[in-house]
């Protein structure tokens, strides 16, 4: 099952990054977090990977629609975007299908929230592309 709907962007991914959460803003998915994954994994193994970071950009109105049909939805909400480095000036952006959230509980009562959130992740991947891709 391919569970991620990507991109790769002719950016760095310095620009990338900034670039990705207007995008998706744009879509009514607000950065909640940002997880340098680089960082973390240079600091706690002191392994070495490529720029990459998790953003936690959630759409508030979708997520909340989710959790009156399913409490634990949470824990599937399509909230994760990573943005990761792929050589000096080319960025793979990839974020969760929504699909995975109706396809994993068997709700189909999640499929309206799912289809919609897949609109509006497709509609900011749309908008990347043709900024940078």
């Amino acid at each position: 099952m391919d569970y991620a709907r990507t991109i790769t962007l002719d950016l760095p991914y310095e620009q990338a990054v900034p670039t990705v959460k207007e995008a998706f803003q744009a879509q009514g998915f607000g950065t909640l977090t940002e997880i340098d994954v680089r960082a973390t994994l240079k600091n706690k193994l002191d392994a070495d990977v490529e720029p990459y970071v998790i953003l936690g950009a959630c759409n508030p109105q979708l997520a909340h629609r989710a959790l009156d049909i399913d409490r634990q939805i949470g824990l599937l909400l399509p909230c994760n975007v990573v943005v990761r480095a792929d050589g000096e000036d080319r960025t793979v952006v990839q974020a969760l299908d929504p699909q995975v959230m109706v396809t994993v509980p068997g709700l189909d009562q999640l499929q309206p929230i799912a289809d919609e959130a897949g609109q509006r992740i497709d509609s900011a991947l749309e908008a990347l592309s043709q900024r940078g891709g």
